[in-house]
């Protein structure tokens, strides 16, 4: 057995050898050694290699493990929610504005609240919900990734910046989350349309007169005493919460390693020692050329700001590992905790997610359309976040 499990992985490993293209190979070869050469030159080998694994033991101890507390503790409030109807309450809350605001049936609030206390993929468990998507038509089903990925961990985003202190600027961000998201989703809804006119027509099973209610209650309630159901909900939702916690942690441990010696420079001192959070700040160098755009658009008053928002385009959990070196540094303020939280809920690592939810949901030739519209309504989330901050702040 041994010998032929052997033969089958050498045979897919020669596959993939076939298969893979020499420019491609050699490309990848060149960014490869030239990140850490180029590092290695201005910290020299041994440091940059201690540096490069202090970083990343550094924030497993310091902010996965406290993400993954936060994950767990949300996990069982959200649990705790669904369970005794408070989502239930929330949707039918905000469903009045799905319309005005989003130009979707009511019952989309509902994929704004599970998204909000989950993340980006709770919207495709709802889609493909016949009870739930036979009230869109199908440009609208198109945007419910746009819609969805906006609120993707905004409750984790939150307790986070809360928990840092800096409450006012997170709930100001919150707000300008809620402005990205109407803007890319609207937007996703134009740009379907334009492509896709007949979208507009063919409705998914949708209800025969008007925009009708759901017949039965979202949430289904257990014939269990309530200490089981709150016992159950609890276990059931912390271990959601590790799960989310643990598939944080590649993200965290090699997007912020490495984003994080790309944006900062040598010890105290000005010389390199190997340890943690040392780099070379090639980020805050090119951001610096062009900063006035970005202390304008989002009033960063540091150039190495700018990394947040880079990295939440892959992953938001990864983009939460800066926050505390920005904290330490002294480098943010509750102007940029609003920017941050808004870009942070609104992107939440939308280029990692957005075509494979629009490719579940069948509608793949919409993916670069998706992006664009996304990339526009999280701008928009932190610029808007930006002003209003100083808006409330003149008060």
């Amino acid at each position: 057995m041994k010998v032929m499990a052997h033969k089958f992985f050498n045979r897919r490993a020669l596959r993939r050898i076939r298969q893979s293209k020499p420019v491609e190979t050699a490309i990848f070869l060149i960014c490869f050694f030239g990140f850490f050469v180029g590092l290695s030159v201005a910290m020299s080998l041994p440091n940059m290699l201690n540096t490069f694994m202090q970083t990343a033991y550094r924030l497993l101890l310091d902010t996965v493990f406290y993400i993954m507390a936060i994950t767990v503790m949300t996990g069982a409030i959200s649990k705790l929610f669904v369970e005794f109807g408070v989502v239930g309450l929330i949707e039918k809350l905000l469903r009045p504005l799905m319309r005005p605001l989003y130009n979707l049936p009511g019952v989309a609030s509902l994929g704004a609240v599970m998204t909000f206390l989950s993340d980006n993929p709770a919207i495709i468990t709802l889609s493909k919900d016949k009870a739930f998507s036979r009230y869109f038509k199908k440009y609208q089903m198109a945007s419910l990734t746009n819609f969805g990925t906006s609120f993707g961990m905004g409750l984790v985003v939150l307790a986070y910046m809360v928990g840092l202190g800096y409450g006012s600027g997170a709930l100001v961000g919150l707000v300008g989350a809620v402005v990205g998201s109407v803007v890319s989703t609207r937007l996703m809804q134009r740009f379907t349309l334009k492509a896709f006119p007949e979208f507009a027509e063919d409705a998914l099973a949708q209800a025969a007169a008007g925009e009708a209610e759901p017949e039965q209650d979202t949430v289904n309630y257990k014939r269990e005493n309530t200490f089981l159901r709150v016992l159950n909900s609890i276990l059931d939702g912390g271990k959601s919460g590790v799960e989310i916690g643990l598939t944080i942690i590649p993200g965290v441990l090699v997007i912020s390693t490495i984003v994080m010696m790309l944006t900062f420079g040598a010890g105290h001192g000005g010389s390199y020692t190997g340890a943690a959070f040392e780099g070379v700040p090639v980020i805050p160098w090119l951001a610096g050329k062009v900063n006035f755009i970005f202390e304008w658009l989002f009033g960063f008053n540091y150039p190495e700001l700018i990394s947040f928002p880079i990295t939440t385009l892959g992953a938001v959990g990864a983009a939460l590992g800066l926050v505390p070196t920005f904290n330490a540094a002294h480098l943010i303020d509750n102007n940029a905790i609003a920017v941050f939280t808004a870009m942070g809920m609104c992107w939440s690592g939308y280029l990692s997610t957005h075509a494979a939810m629009l490719d579940s949901l069948g509608y793949r030739p919409l993916i670069s359309k998706a992006i664009l519209a996304h990339t526009i309504g999280g701008l928009l989330a932190g610029i808007s976040a930006h002003w209003l901050f100083v808006l409330v702040s003149l008060f």
